[in-house]
């Protein structure tokens, strides 16, 4: 996907922007924004280093995985970018691409908010389901069978993909409450 770099930067700069307005109207210390950016930023490029298990651990053998141990050696930042771009649809075995690993995030992610008021971790695990489902809406309208492969890989039943739209509400649900939350925390 060509563009997908681009729908994560502008969800989290979204994000970002809201959060950061939200602080400034609320009088908190700049320090509170420095902290919201640096957790929606390590938020939104955690869920990738899937993409670095599968070339290293997975599948250290593809001709692709080479490719990509290269860049990252070289620090070609540009262009592993684009190699996870084009690779990301080829990619159905990752560790967080993975419904169970969603739902374990939600769960995590309640816990968060009822334990901690610190605003880089809350930034931080409301930018992780955000990338999760920024990927999901991606494969979703370019291709639900390719969402589904991935998302349900490694399971012998698979939910059906007229049902995706409704995994795909309930999860952005999910999103649209730990948004609220993060505002709530921080009044």
């Amino acid at each position: 996907m060509k563009h997908e770099f681009r729908y994560h930067l502008f969800a989290s700069l979204a994000l970002f922007f809201l959060t950061a307005i939200f602080l400034v109207i609320n009088r908190s210390p700049n320090i509170q924004i420095l902290s919201a950016l640096f957790g929606i930023f390590f938020g939104s490029i955690i869920l990738d280093t899937d993409h670095l298990i599968f070339w290293y651990f997975l599948k250290p053998n593809l001709e692709e995985s080479r490719l990509a141990r290269t860049t990252i050696k070289n620090y070609d930042l540009k262009s592993l970018i684009k190699l996870i771009n084009t690779s990301h649809s080829t990619h159905h075995n990752l560790v967080f691409h993975h419904y169970f690993f969603q739902s374990i995030l939600v769960l995590f992610t309640f816990f968060i908010f009822t334990f901690t008021n610190n605003l880089f971790v809350i930034t931080l695990v409301v930018s992780l389901n955000l990338h999760l489902l920024v990927d999901e809406y991606i494969d979703f309208f370019i291709n639900p069978k390719i969402l589904q492969k991935w998302l349900f890989a490694r399971e012998d039943t698979q939910l059906p993909t007229k049902f995706l739209n409704r995994y795909l509400a309930f999860f952005s649900f999910f999103l649209v409450i730990f948004i609220l939350l993060l505002f709530y925390s921080q009044i």
